[in-house]
């Protein structure tokens, strides 16, 4: 994106317009650009003052939702992120056409929204997973704690049905020995990464195994540094969690929009 504005025609009987987010107004959408639906609109900008809603049409009579729908939508925002300020919308965002767009958002939230995109300016979301080696810290719960130990000797050549109490037992020791090594390892990863952050969000895991799950909005020239740092992490806890960082994406944790 670069300087300049274009502004999408008016919508047409059965088409809707379709809101990714809101960006500044002097900006333009390299031409091409496909958004979500089928087929896929024609990404544009709806202007009003000092910002402008990234737009496409779709048509109004299949539903969206499919998991390319949800890709096109995400890809076109971080896309978008890599480049200016974005304020990112939920999937799923609809007005019936590019008048709605701006009499009921662009122009009641214009104040609000181009307040929140100077605050972004030069900052960009990534987020750090951590994902626990199945053996490692099985062997971890182990070492560290008697009764599972000790139950996972008196199963070992075991049929289920002789000694399911035993399984039940130790699936619950560690179930809680994880949970509460998430939470350590979690504030670890915090305590590293706050210092290089204008701020951090912990996310919910999103598997049984994640170690840590935390988003953060870091200043474009702290890039460098901020993923250096991380990829130390991953060296520290090679053998025992992969680390992945995904990133730089738009600020999905760190904005409130409709």
């Amino acid at each position: 994106m670069s300087p300049r504005g274009t502004e999408e025609p008016a919508g047409v009987n059965g088409s809707a317009s379709y809101v990714y987010g809101i960006v500044p107004a002097d900006v333009e959408v390299e031409p091409g650009t496909e958004g979500v639906g089928d087929p896929a609109g024609q990404v544009r900008l709806v202007p009003f003052g000092e910002i402008a809603a990234l737009v496409s049409k779709v048509g109004t009579d299949r539903p969206l939702g499919r998991p390319r729908d949800l890709q096109a939508h995400q890809r076109l925002l971080d896309q978008a992120a890599a480049e200016v300020p974005v304020l990112p919308f939920r999937f799923g965002a609809v007005l019936t056409d590019t008048e709605a767009v701006v009499e009921e958002l662009l122009k009641p939230y214009h104040d609000e929204f181009a307040g929140t995109l100077r605050e972004l300016e030069g900052r960009t979301q990534y987020v750090v997973n951590a994902r626990y080696d199945e053996r490692a810290i099985l062997g971890e719960v182990l070492r560290e704690n008697d009764e599972a130990a000790a139950l996972r000797e008196r199963i070992a050549g075991t049929s289920e049905d002789a000694t399911r109490n035993e399984r039940i037992r130790l699936g619950e020791i560690i179930e809680r020995a994880v949970a509460a090594k998430r939470e350590a390892d979690t504030a670890a990863v915090v305590e590293d990464l706050r210092g290089l952050c204008e701020e951090l969000a912990v996310r919910d895991p999103v598997h049984e195994r994640d170690a840590a799950h935390v988003a953060a909005l870091v200043r474009q020239d702290r890039r460098a540094e901020f993923e250096r740092a991380v990829d130390e992490l991953a060296s520290r806890w090679s053998g025992r969690a992969e680390v992945r960082l995904l990133g730089p994406m738009a600020p999905y944790d760190f904005v409130r929009t409709s």
